[in-house]
């Protein structure tokens, strides 16, 4: 898909402050410093729409991004940062968890992991909380860019196997550097707004 336009429309913390209307949204889960940031400004051509940030646990809120009028990606608070307080841990996973379970306009999760290394217990966590509700997921596994081509199934199947991914359930690989992904990521999304 040719992004011509996209921006921030709201930073919600609660279903009263959502986008009104039917557009379909994409949420984007991933542990703090993963690499949604930069997911997200590649796939919208854009440098820094998406605030990158060596501070982890910045996102602390629901960030709806309107994409060429059609579309959402909302970017969801990282998960499994430690210098978050138990409390606001909470708040946030109480946020997300109002947000998957009762919005009708999501059609996917994207949930981004680190090709680099299996996903973490959190990861883990979090697909099969998405898979006990019933949300359609979509596994990127970014950072390819900074393995050796010739190790990516290696590392793939780490990924599912850690996951226990279920074999209906897309992967894609990923670079923000290089783009690798990208186009693969778009067709994936076009088959949940049809």
């Amino acid at each position: 898909m040719k992004v011509n336009s996209a921006e921030i429309v709201i930073s919600a913390v609660r279903p009263n402050q959502y986008p009104e209307g039917n557009l379909p949204e994409f949420a984007l889960a991933g542990r703090s410093n993963v690499g949604k940031s930069s997911f997200i400004n590649k796939m919208l051509n854009r440098k820094s729409l998406a605030r990158t940030s060596s501070k982890p646990g910045k996102t602390q809120t629901l960030n709806f991004y309107l994409i060429n009028e059609m579309l959402h990606f909302v970017d969801v608070p990282g998960y499994g940062y430690a210098k978050v307080s138990k409390s606001e841990r909470e708040a946030w996973g109480k946020m997300i968890e109002t947000y998957i379970t009762s919005r009708e306009q999501l059609k996917a999760m994207l949930m981004i992991v680190d090709l680099r290394h299996p996903p973490s217990k959190d990861d883990v966590m979090m697909y099969d909380f998405l898979k006990h509700y019933g949300i359609p997921v979509i596994i990127i596994a970014t950072k390819a860019d900074k393995i050796p081509k010739s190790k990516w199934q290696k590392h793939l199947k780490i990924t599912k196997e850690t996951l226990d991914l279920d074999p209906d359930d897309t992967i894609i690989l990923f670079s923000s550097e290089t783009g690798e992904g990208k186009d693969k990521t778009w067709s994936v999304l076009g088959s949940f707004m049809k």
